[in-house]
């Protein structure tokens, strides 16, 4: 069992890397991140890396010590703790900060607090029918293949998958047509790697979302924005939009490469099915065999240890963690260790961390799997003849060290004639 300690012998570096750290960013890693963590998870239970050029973090590769980082009280998910930032080694406008910064939400708190925002955001997602949203799902879906199906081919990362999740949460949040177009364009610059862009686009993601909250606090409706503000937790304006910014972070770019890479699955994987119906696993079973192999999120998690802490993995082997200090929790290295991996089927195993564990465990994961269920079994009832348009080894990776998605998936299939969406209403 993994447990801390503080013992007077641990290393002390000043909460800084001792020697220079492998990469988690770059063509390089992308185009085989297998390798690093395979040669990472050899040495030990976690290990100094560099997220971008001069942003150095510790990174979790062993599953039972994840676990522990994940559930410990020892740790916080408060970002203001991450002295690198405070000290001004780590500029504002660089490109990990929009997704490491802190922001009052339910991802960087702790105790109460946390409890007070996951309350309300837990109570309004259960609000959610999952019936309409999943006729949310299926008529955006029937609109876009629409939009590319006569032309017998597609790229079903920039055409679909990108595109989807935005327009489903745009319906869950009761936006206007006006504000989900300006919200989907913030929130595809707030990821991009440049990191201009990335800021700009965190800036214009608030301005919609600030734009959202005021409307629905004029005129309220039946949707996730509403009953945020009208949650007896009493949020103020500024912690519904961070709380919606949470929603939006975990269920676009996340979403989008779990829904390109298990279809790339189905199509390149012969238990499924040359012909994606004939196939002995289902489109459930390619879900969460991806979420095992290819998590959306191959690092993240940060955490921040409150004291000196030492990690220790089942072999004895050690890593001590100064406060101070990004710790995050690679899920796909963690997942992938071949200890758990011997456990059986990846298929029937639900005990992945892509959703994370513990306080934090992701609060939209159901949502989530409708969505991505829905989105999947659309495409392939309305092409179920597409292919690859490329061997699947010359398909690209986005570099980057949180998202594990692929550039592009082009496919081609007979070009279909248009279709009438699905009615929204439940049945």
């Amino acid at each position: 069992m993994t447990t801390p300690h503080h013992p007077a012998t641990a290393p002390r570096t000043g909460g800084r890397c001792p020697v220079a750290a492998p990469a988690l960013h770059g063509p390089r890693f992308a185009a085989d991140p297998d390798a690093a963590y395979a040669a990472l998870r050899d040495r030990g239970p976690a290990h100094w890396v560099e997220l971008a050029p001069g942003v150095e973090a510790v990174l979790v590769t062993d599953y039972d010590v994840a676990l522990y980082v994940l559930r410990s009280p020892w740790f916080s998910r408060d970002a203001r703790r991450w002295a690198a930032m405070a000290e001004g080694r780590v500029p504002f406008d660089n490109q990990v900060v929009p997704m490491m910064g802190w922001r009052p939400s339910l991802l960087f708190a702790d105790g109460e607090r946390h409890l007070r925002l996951r309350t309300s955001v837990d109570d309004t997602l259960a609000r959610v029918n999952p019936h309409r949203l999943r006729r949310y799902v299926q008529r955006s879906a029937v609109a876009l293949i629409d939009s590319f199906g006569p032309d017998g081919g597609a790229d079903l990362v920039g055409g679909y998958a990108d595109r989807l999740p935005v327009l489903v949460l745009a319906q869950l949040f009761g936006c206007p047509d006006e504000i989900a177009t300006r919200m989907a364009a913030a929130f595809g610059s707030m990821i991009d790697a440049e990191p201009a862009a990335a800021q700009q686009g965190s800036a214009d993601l608030a301005r919609c979302l600030g734009d959202l909250v005021a409307a629905k606090r004029r005129t309220p409706g039946a949707d996730v924005t509403s009953w945020l503000l009208n949650h007896s937790a009493a949020l103020s304006d500024e912690e519904t939009i961070h709380q919606l910014v949470a929603l939006l972070g975990a269920g676009t770019a996340p979403q989008s490469a779990w829904i390109s890479t298990s279809v790339l699955l189905l199509l390149t994987d012969d238990r499924f099915g040359h012909d994606l119906t004939g196939g002995s696993l289902t489109v459930v079973d390619a879900l969460n065999e991806v979420l095992w192999t290819r998590p959306p999120m191959s690092n993240y998690c940060f955490h921040y240890a409150v004291a000196d802490q030492v990690l220790r993995d089942v072999r004895g082997r050690e890593f001590a963690v100064p406060p101070g200090v990004p710790v995050l929790v690679s899920h796909v290295a963690a997942n992938t260790d071949p200890a758990v991996a011997a456990h059986g089927a990846l298929a029937a195993n639900h005990s992945h961390l892509a959703f994370s564990a513990g306080p934090h465990l992701c609060p939209a994961k159901d949502i989530a799997g409708v969505i991505a269920e829905a989105a999947i079994e659309t495409l392939l009832d309305l092409l179920p003849e597409m292919e690859l348009a490329l061997p699947p080894d010359r398909l690209t990776w986005r570099p980057g060290p949180f998202h594990r998605s692929l550039a592009a998936l082009p496919v081609v299939f007979p070009g279909t004639a248009p279709r009438r969406p699905p009615d929204v209403a439940p049945r």
